[in-house]
């Protein structure tokens, strides 16, 4: 009681003595937020902030071997063929290296990297870009396809592709894009990665995993809303993002850590890079035109 009370004070006499109930419920609910956090041993720590002048961001892909990021800017609707869209190049410490590093897209999204090339996706197409000529570009029709969102590469170079629209997986082997399944568990299908062989797939309510070998699904991990981001920790730990603005840890049978919720500031956290090696997430704020990097501090594993 004495700590509380002292605690209170300190706030009353801040104030300048008027402390409304609003006031005092948000001051409370923060202190019970950070305590979870401490106990359960898991936060963000701000880094850095590119200035406003990216053009809606929506993916970023960080490349360990040059320690470079890479951004997707739809600079339009997401789903429009406008030619608007472009990739910045930016280094490992926020600085924008070139804003237009490869342009000509129309709505680039999901990033992945096979070998020389980038390849991203843009609406219906998916676009193989020349890491060391971002001018040259070549696209791949992805027939039947409504909405391409994000893309991760296998260990043997094939890209999975979702499309949130169709509720659908497609599949490019470097030649061609076929759709590789559709079926209703891939309900608004968005935010992917690979983990020891096993595809991760974030549908509407779910996180799921997908076994490519036999296309076996399994529903793994439940979670409210769509996830965006993801980002396997290790030891069965996800970090997720969804498109609004919540970002959180999620592990199978426990309930879900939440780290960061920007949404009722309109900064969005869409599909995230990560460098493992410096635990830094690096968050693309789409409408506020920003990447945001954080450090994840996980003191229990």
């Amino acid at each position: 009681m004495g700590v509380s009370f002292s605690f209170f004070s300190i706030i009353f006499y801040l104030s300048g003595g008027i402390v409304t109930a609003k006031l005092m419920k948000s001051i409370f609910i923060s202190i019970i937020l950070m305590i979870s956090l401490s106990l359960r041993g898991q936060s963000l720590q701000f880094l850095w902030a590119t200035p406003p002048v990216l053009k809606t961001p929506e993916s970023v892909y960080y490349m360990h071997s040059i320690a470079k990021i890479f951004v997707s800017n739809v600079n339009g609707n997401p789903s429009a063929k406008d030619g608007n869209g472009f990739i910045s190049e930016l280094t490992d410490k926020g600085k924008i290296k070139k804003l237009k590093w490869a342009t000509g897209l129309n709505a680039p999204k999901g990033m992945a990297v096979v070998g020389n090339y980038l390849y991203v996706t843009d609406i219906d197409e998916l676009v193989r870009i020349d890491l060391r000529n971002p001018n040259n570009q070549k696209r791949y029709a992805a027939p039947g396809a409504i909405f391409l969102n994000d893309a991760v590469a296998d260990k043997d170079g094939n890209i999975y592709i979702s499309d949130t629209e169709l509720d659908a997986l497609f599949y490019f082997n470097g030649n061609k894009i076929i759709l590789w399944k559709k079926t209703p568990l891939f309900n608004s299908a968005n935010g992917l990665a690979m983990e020891n062989g096993v595809m991760l797939l974030g549908v509407k309510g779910y996180l799921l995993k997908i076994y490519p070998e036999t296309k076996a699904i399994q529903k793994f991990i439940p979670h409210k809303g769509i996830i965006d981001g993801l980002i396997p920790l290790g030891k069965g730990k996800y970090l997720v993002s969804n498109w609004a603005g919540k970002i959180q840890i999620l592990e199978r049978g426990k309930p879900a850590i939440l780290l960061s919720n920007t949404t009722n500031k309109h900064i969005n956290a869409a599909d995230m890079g990560y460098n493992k090696l410096s635990h830094t997430v690096f968050i693309p704020t789409f409408y506020n035109n920003r990447v945001v990097a954080k450090k994840l501090i996980c003191t229990k594993y």
